[in-house]
């Protein structure tokens, strides 16, 4: 397990994402991937005052594309950040950034931040910056961590109460606690960490949803202080599509224990198997295998395509 984690932290730093060969769009112009730079004192940097999404490219095909472009808008008015572009502009910059680099099979990175123009806590004054790269990244884990199932470590860091951050937001400033949370499970030898929620009840992982499994029946929790996930919405929809009882549900720690199996969903990570929790260990069965086969053809099918 350990050399897992140090193989993928090795492949990454040989992966640099500042010196890389590529095109990126920013703020209308497609320039060379090493000049897509911001200033030091960029807002966003300094405050978290930015937004993103993660997407994915198949067969030349933005899966969920006009629900991600929505997204990052809706991301950027819950945080008072003001977005000038439409969602027909982002989706266009995004296929105008596919074929800079060529790229039919691709991750997808838009982001919105707030500039340089004004610093400190008030931002009336900042222009809001938008950037999208892509890149090659086939699968997010290697084919021997998809079979067996990644591990989980229960994390001290919880998802906060729904009035005290913008939970249903995909911002930067969300993701401190989930990258403390996902180096103190490394160093323990996990792959990965779950969250708990306010009330200590199940939430996510820090970059997935999550799903578990009893006696073929699937619970999901509730995403009242989470990101509801494009992929975790379109499992449950693919769920009902094939009779898999499912619903959004409380789910305890103390029922993790119990489950048959559990997966991850995420565009990054996909339709992804669990195989242990702290001391718990899952199997990799037979709803988790058909779900992750089903959702793999259903991204690649002409019904996705013309959606």
């Amino acid at each position: 397990m350990e050399r897992s984690n140090q193989i993928q932290k090795v492949d990454y730093m040989a992966q640099a994402f500042h010196d890389r060969d590529g095109k990126i769009w920013i703020d209308g112009k497609i320039v060379d991937w090493r000049t897509a730079n911001v200033h030091v004192l960029t807002h966003g940097l300094h405050y978290a005052s930015s937004v993103f999404e993660g997407e994915r490219c198949y067969s030349g095909n933005i899966f969920k594309d006009k629900e991600h472009s929505d997204r990052l808008i809706r991301s950027a008015q819950l945080i008072d950040m003001k977005m000038t572009l439409t969602s027909e502009q982002i989706s266009a910059a995004k296929r105008e950034v596919l074929e800079a680099n060529g790229l039919k099979d691709a991750y997808i990175r838009p982001v919105a931040w707030r500039g340089s123009e004004q610093l400190g806590i008030s931002a009336q004054a900042t222009l809001t910056h938008v950037a999208i790269a892509c890149w090659d990244w086939p699968s997010y884990f290697s084919p021997e961590m998809r079979e067996k199932g990644i591990s989980l470590q229960i994390g001290k860091w919880r998802a906060p109460m729904p009035d005290t951050a913008p939970t249903q937001s995909k911002a930067a400033c969300l993701y401190t606690t989930h990258t403390m949370a996902k180096h103190a499970a490394e160093a323990n030898g996990y792959t990965d960490a779950l969250m708990l929620d306010y009330r200590g009840l199940v939430a996510e992982a820090t970059g997935a949803n999550i799903f578990v499994i009893k006696d073929g029946a699937i619970k999901t929790p509730i995403p009242d202080c989470f990101l509801n996930g494009l992929t975790r919405q379109t499992v449950i929809q693919l769920a009902k599509d094939l009779k898999l009882p499912i619903e959004e549900a409380r789910i305890t720690p103390e029922e993790l224990k119990k489950a048959d199996e559990i997966f991850l969903t995420g565009t990054a990570a996909e339709v992804t198997a669990v195989g242990k929790i702290d001391d718990t260990e899952y199997k990799v069965g037979d709803v988790t295998r058909l779900l992750r086969q089903t959702y793999e053809d259903h991204v690649r099918s002409k019904k996705a395509q013309a959606a």
